[in-house]
């Protein structure tokens, strides 16, 4: 029953839009009725303009996202495990952290045009700090009993990372990675919003000017169902191969501390 009750404010809306519409409360040009929607939505898929805008939306979102991790992580674990380069780092991560990726794609323009280049530097910019941040405090709040432990047995600095501290950052890494992926969708959409030739933001301005407010609707609930079906999938797999061994690893080390004690 519990899984029902996410879809009743939804179930709610669309009736009070459908009576609306009927009644000709709303106004059918600014709102049009969920018939218009979804024959907006099935035209565009029978002609494959929604699918092909948003494969190219979502590809741009996993190259973003993937170049993101592959700086952000790695970073994030050089500076946890070497804390004398905080100083160094944090006033221009500080910096950087404060400025909209939006305010920047005018000069991204400038430098890299309305191609591919522009609108992955907005996504990295976007991803960077949730990816960073979360994979840093991961990193620094270890158990330091079990630092200890490690010391003890004469663990190796790649041991100790391997075997304590990356076990014990997995969940503030994957909560980087689910805001992340948040972040990526909406910077995208502003770049696409402003510079593109194709993908789903693309698609919506394109609408805008030929006044289609259904495709445009279609547009916001294509990104909506999208990222929630990535979100989705993400935290499924997440918790059931990456958290839930780490969840028992954790409950047997407390029942073996127990029975020692």
């Amino acid at each position: 029953m519990k899984k029902f009750k996410g879809i009743a404010i939804p179930l709610i809306v669309f009736a009070i839009w459908e009576i609306g519409s009927k009644l000709h409360i709303f106004n059918d040009y600014i709102i049009p009725s969920p018939a218009e929607i979804i024959t907006a939505a099935l035209e565009l898929i029978k002609k494959g303009i929604l699918l092909k805008n948003l494969l190219v939306s979502f590809l741009r979102v996993a190259s973003g996202f993937g170049i993101t991790f592959a700086i952000a992580f790695p970073l994030a674990v050089l500076v946890g495990m070497n804390k004398k380069l905080m100083p160094y780092f944090n006033p221009m991560l500080e910096f950087i952290r404060h400025i909209p990726p939006i305010a920047v794609i005018p000069i991204l323009i400038l430098w890299f045009g309305i191609g591919e280049t522009s609108k992955l530097a907005v996504i990295v910019l976007a991803t960077f700090f949730p990816i960073f941040s979360n994979t840093l405090n991961g990193v620094l709040n270890y158990d330091i009993n079990l630092l200890e432990v490690g010391e003890v047995f004469e663990f190796s600095p790649w041991d100790k990372f391997f075997k304590i501290i990356f076990p014990q950052a997995l969940p503030s890494i994957v909560t980087g990675i689910q805001l992340g992926l948040g972040y990526s969708w909406r910077a995208l959409m502003g770049a696409e919003l402003i510079a593109a030739s194709s993908g789903i933001g693309y698609m919506i301005m394109d609408a805008e000017q030929l006044s289609r407010p259904d495709i445009i609707i279609v547009g916001i609930f294509s990104i909506g169902l999208l990222g929630y079906g990535i979100d989705y999938i993400f935290l499924f797999v997440a918790n059931k191969f990456i958290l839930s061994p780490y969840r028992r690893g954790a409950q047997s080390e407390k029942a073996c501390n127990k029975k020692s004690t």
